[in-house]
């Protein structure tokens, strides 16, 4: 039984998908019946389900309202993850955490290895960075996935904001000077399977714990995606807007974004033989599905 946190988000129901098409037994519980806010549902959850592995794609992602609603991050990222882990130390069962770009500051000017130190510029990386570490400060069979710019035809995220603002804009200017990789839900969840299948199959070993890196392969900017994005909409009789490129100085924010969040996904294919598509094989199949959903 595996148990799946976070239902109603791109990850968490792109797990779901794959898991009832698998014959897999698993439970998805998303809010009010489990809430990081409300830690008396986190144990009530995991005593229902009776996993034999978690999957933790719960979490606060409000970037900038994290600034403001600070004890709200703190439980989404930090102690309501924290109170899962120690669930399954308990059980004695493999616990998979998905974390984020944002513990980096981005100025490193390369991809970002999982050894690199940590420098969050806001709250909400600052909470995912301190849940990494505390679920890594208990003797959790934890596996620690970082990924980042995660889009699909569900729930909220660029490409499906870029589709809706382009039928109503002739005109989007988007931030062309941050770098990073689009990643599918789908691909994410299909690494996350690979990942629970080899830990399946062989049994947990000492060597899985840690932290790794999970994005798309391939790099390009948030200008870039856009473009991308209505270049394959165009393909199907979506009227694309102009896309104008803009400076991160012209798009002001409460909460800076990472210039450069590309990450190194090298270790995760050492380990578990995993290595996600480049993002814009994927593109195509997402955006179909998005001008579908939106119709």
């Amino acid at each position: 039984m595996i148990l799946i946190t976070g239902a109603s988000g791109q990850l968490g129901d792109a797990l779901a998908k794959r898991l009832a098409a698998r014959g897999v037994a698993f439970t998805a519980v998303k809010r009010p019946e489990f809430d990081f806010e409300q830690p008396a549902t986190i144990a009530a959850a995991f005593d229902a389900a009776k996993p034999s592995l978690v999957i933790n794609a719960a979490a606060y992602t409000a970037v900038d309202k994290a600034e403001t609603d600070q004890e709200a991050a703190k439980a989404g990222n930090h102690t309501g993850p924290l109170a899962l882990a120690e669930l399954c130390v308990k059980a004695d069962i493999p616990f998979i955490h998905v974390s984020t770009d944002y513990v980096f500051d981005g100025d490193k000017g390369a991809p970002y290895v999982e050894a690199d130190p940590t420098g969050p510029t806001g709250v909400y990386g600052a909470t995912k960075r301190d849940g990494e570490a505390a679920i890594l400060a208990t003797p959790a069979k934890a596996v620690i996935l970082r990924t980042a710019w995660v889009y699909s035809a569900h729930g909220k995220n660029f490409a499906r904001t870029m589709i809706n603002a382009g039928r109503k804009m002739p005109v989007l200017r988007v931030v062309a000077d941050q770098r990073g990789t689009p990643t599918a839900a789908g691909d994410l969840a299909d690494a996350i399977l690979a990942i629970a299948d080899r830990i399946e199959a062989t049994g947990w070993q000492p060597a899985y714990r840690g932290i790794y890196h999970a994005t798309g392969n391939g790099e390009t900017t948030w200008h870039g995606f856009a473009s991308a994005i209505f270049a394959e909409a165009a393909k199907q009789g979506y009227q694309p807007p102009e896309v104008q490129p803009i400076a991160t100085a012209d798009w002001p924010t409460p909460t800076r974004r990472p210039p450069d969040s590309r990450l190194d996904n090298t270790k995760l294919e050492a380990v578990f033989g995993v290595r996600l598509p480049d993002w814009r094989a994927t593109l195509p199949g997402v955006v179909t599905d998005l001008l579908a959903a939106e119709s």
